[in-house]
Formats: C-alpha cells, sequence, structure tokens
C-alpha cells in the first residue's frame, strides 16, 4: 500500500509539473525573445537570451511615448478600479438588503448584462461618448468597467456575499440608531474587505487588459494603453518589431503578475465567502 500511495504521488508531482511548464514556458520564452534580436528570435530555440540586448527595454521608449502609455493604463486601471468596487458594493448591498419596488427586475437586467459580450453594446456605447464629448479621452475607458459586464459581475459577487451576512447584525445596529448609509460604511464594509479586495483585483486586472476599448474609443496615439500600445511596434515597412514588442509585453505584465501573487488567496477565498465557485 505504502508503495502504490508513493507512485500515486510521484505520478501526480510529474502531471504537475508538465502543467506548470506549459504554462510557464510561454511566458519564459517571452522574456528571453525580449534580450534577444530579431533574427535570433526566430531562430534555433534557446532557454537563455543570446545576445542579452538590453537596450530593447530602452529603445521601447523611443519608438514611441510608452512611459506615456504606461502612466495611462496605470491612472485608468486605478481609477476604474476603484470606481467599480464603490459602486458595485452600493449596489450589491441595495440588491441584497433594501426592498424597493422593481428590485427583482432589475437584478435580471444585472444578470442580463452579465451575459452580454461587450461586442454587442460597444458601437451605442460609443454614440453615446460622442455626444457628451468625451472620446479620444481616458474617460470612456474609466466608465465602461464600472457599469458594464466587469461592474455587473462586481456587483452580483458582493450581493452574494451580502445575502449571507446574519440580518441580527443590522437589526442591533438599526437599535442603536445606526441609519441605511451608516450600517453600510461603518458595518458591512469593514467585514467585507476579503470580497471587496477580490473585487478590486478582478477589476483592477480586467481594466489592465482591455484592447477593444481603447481601440475603439481612443485615436491619439499619446492616449493609447499598453495592450494597444503594444500592437504598434512597427519599423518603417509595418513589419511588427517582435524584439521590442517582447520587451514591452514584458513589462507590461510584471505589474499584473505582482498583484496577483500578492492577493491570490483573497480571490479564492472571496469565491467561497460570495457562494460563487
Amino acid at each position: 500500500m505504502k508503495s502504490k500511495t508513493i507512485v500515486k504521488k510521484i505520478f501526480y508531482y510529474i502531471l504537475i509539473a508538465l502543467i506548470c511548464v506549459l504554462f510557464i514556458y510561454p511566458f519564459w520564452w517571452m522574456a528571453v525573445n525580449s534580450l534577444n534580436n530579431i533574427n535570433e528570435i526566430f531562430g534555433k530555440p534557446s532557454l537563455l537570451p543570446k545576445s542579452w540586448l538590453w537596450s530593447n527595454y530602452i529603445e521601447i521608449f523611443s519608438v514611441q511615448p510608452f512611459l506615456r502609455q504606461y502612466l495611462n493604463t496605470i491612472f485608468v486601471a486605478m481609477l476604474g478600479t476603484i470606481g467599480n468596487v464603490l459602486i458595485s458594493a452600493l449596489s450589491g448591498y441595495a440588491f441584497a438588503r433594501l426592498h424597493f419596488p422593481g428590485r427583482s427586475a432589475l437584478f435580471i437586467l444585472l444578470l442580463t448584462a452579465l451575459m452580454m459580450p461587450i461586442e454587442v453594446t460597444i458601437v451605442p456605447m460609443y454614440f453615446m461618448m460622442n455626444d457628451i464629448g468625451v472620446n479620444d479621452s481616458l474617460v470612456p475607458l474609466i466608465l465602461i468597467p464600472i457599469f458594464c459586464s466587469q461592474g455587473a459581475f462586481s456587483a452580483f459577487m458582493l450581493r452574494q456575499h451580502f445575502i449571507t451576512v446574519p440580518k441580527e447584525l443590522e437589526e442591533a445596529a438599526r437599535l442603536d440608531g445606526l441609519s441605511s448609509g451608516s450600517i453600510f460604511f461603518k458595518i458591512m464594509l469593514p467585514i467585507s474587505t476579503s470580497v471587496l479586495s477580490s473585487a478590486a483585483i478582478l477589476a483592477f486586472l480586467s481594466v489592465w487588459n482591455m484592447y477593444l476599448e481603447p481601440l475603439i474609443f481612443v485615436s491619439s496615439i499619446e492616449k493609447y494603453t499598453l495592450p494597444l500600445a503594444l500592437s504598434n511596434f512597427n519599423d518603417s515597412y509595418g513589419l511588427p518589431q517582435w524584439n521590442l514588442q517582447m520587451a514591452a509585453t514584458t513589462l507590461s505584465v510584471i505589474p499584473v503578475m505582482i498583484v496577483y501573487l500578492i492577493f491570490q488567496n483573497k480571490i479564492s477565498d472571496a469565491m467561497v465567502s460570495s457562494g460563487l465557485k
């Protein structure tokens, strides 16, 4: 029996190691080729860079305003995440605890937004943003994650969490004279840090990786965000400069990996506490 158990463990470890290699190798390949020249990228594969061209990382800032685009992405991700969490927490609490006419119908509309891809609504949103005069700016990139599908998902997740909070807690607070707003800010939010952190992380990742939205709403190169800027590293003939793209992509992935590695446990904790699988 012990030998069978050992064999099973070895098999599982080997299987897990192979799966890890499948996921890690593309990122390793990207980092390695960010230090090669463009001819070496399509040559014989290597686990280490052949040229160690650190100048690739310097050149990406001279080809286009990459620093400005990097800061644009950070700005949009931060404001979009804050707005997403705040609006989602308020709407999630309202759907979970407050009783008002049409609550069920509005919640069905919220679920409908979850099932509707962004490609369906992108054209009406373009004309709406054009009517209020915010096209070719960062404003649409901040508003869309707050009020569209990502915001609907965060609101749904937070509603599921608020439903699990014992009603006796609110009743005791009302006996102490707290209003609904005070209960939300002084009681509900402090006990929901895990779910709020998870919603913030998922919103941050979604906003950071947006490509279609900046492609539609932004036309000035200095207002690009990183996903759109990465496709703009071309030479004078319009051919991709793959070494520069690899270097820029490596820099763009680093913040996302850091955020996810630090807060990955909160994502799983929030999924459990909100009833999502």
